[in-house]
């Protein structure tokens, strides 16, 4: 019980200080909302000094009021739910900005992250098992393709399969002639795949090496114990020990790798969405930093944060199950 209530504890006092920092981060940048709002609205008209107030009164930059009293009314508004309004996409406020745009990365980013760790680890499983095999040679070429940077992949891939193969689209998240609705839900679901499937391939392929190459050494490691020798002794059946001995232990680090993975799921791919123009977390968020979108920054910030967060927690308490000798030490 003792170690849940320190993880808790420690999760807590995390938490606190993300959402310090994601406060203070955004007012240290250059530029002001207000300004950007007044100047898209002066073009349209005079702008009045009492509309200028109402405005950083909606987006929570109440010049007037200390940094102090901002940041009390800013802790105020998360505990209520109230993430603010955006600039960027004025006059849609953040939670529906997220709401639009987080089901759309999890879905990419999350299955392709699954994938990738499922496949690479499987793999690396048995290219640790069988040393020398076909599978143990294909480590290097899938650490180049991890090493390759990522915006280049991307634009490989997009040239060879959507523009002179037109295997796949160019950009976009599914057709415009399609909307998500009753009768047209498996169309639309279809085409979603669709304009997915290259921006998952270019994840699957940058990330599958790693989890391979980590793999492969940890069986490698976990091959060499005393207890593996023993499980020979005993007689029992190569299968068993690949899974039941090695390959469980060998797994633990790959875990906590896939817990801080799915943690930035939330985060999107920004140069992935980017290239691709998909409608993820991470076009919203590239489009909040050059608009000085304060509000939008800080519940993408606040969700990446929570996400991470989670995903960590939930592993170290599977950790205490998984291996006990991580409780014993607590």
């Amino acid at each position: 019980m003792r170690y849940f209530v320190q993880k808790l504890g420690f999760y807590a006092v995390a938490l606190w200080a993300a959402l310090t920092l994601n406060f203070f981060i955004p007012r240290l940048m250059p530029g002001n909302p207000v300004d950007i709002m007044v100047s898209k609205l002066a073009a349209k008209g005079p702008v009045t000094e009492a509309t200028r107030d109402a405005i950083a009164a909606m987006l929570g930059t109440d010049t007037e009021a200390s940094l102090w009293q901002q940041y009390g009314d800013y802790v105020s508004a998360i505990v209520h739910g109230n993430l603010g309004t955006s600039v960027a996409y004025f006059p849609a406020s953040v939670g529906q900005i997220i709401d639009q745009t987080l089901p759309w990365t999890v879905g990419l980013i999350g299955l392709s992250t699954v994938i990738s760790f499922l496949i690479g680890v499987g793999l690396g499983t048995f290219a640790g098992w069988k040393r020398g095999s076909w599978v143990d040679n294909l480590i290097p070429f899938t650490t180049m393709l991890q090493s390759v940077p990522y915006f280049w992949l991307a634009l490989l891939l997009l040239f060879c399969f959507g523009s002179i193969w037109q295997v796949f689209p160019l950009n976009g998240g599914y057709d415009v002639y399609t909307f998500p609705g009753v009768e047209a839900s498996w169309g639309f679901t279809k085409s979603v795949l669709y304009h997915g499937a290259l921006p998952a391939l270019t994840i699957v392929i940058s990330s599958i090496g790693g989890w391979m190459l980590g793999m492969r050494n940890m069986m490698v490691s976990t091959l060499s114990e005393d207890y593996i020798l023993t499980a020979e002794a005993k007689g029992l059946r190569p299968a068993r020990i690949r899974f039941a001995y090695a390959a469980r232990n060998a797994v633990l680090p790959s875990i906590s790798g896939f817990a801080i993975s799915l943690g930035f799921v939330v985060a999107g791919s920004i140069v992935t969405e980017a290239v691709f123009s998909y409608p993820g977390i991470g076009s919203a968020l590239l489009m909040a930093v050059n608009s000085n979108d304060y509000a939008l920054m800080q519940g993408i910030f606040l969700v990446i944060t929570l996400a991470v967060l989670g995903a960590n927690l939930l592993v170290d308490l599977l950790y205490g199950f998984i291996d006990p000798r991580t409780r014993a030490r607590s």
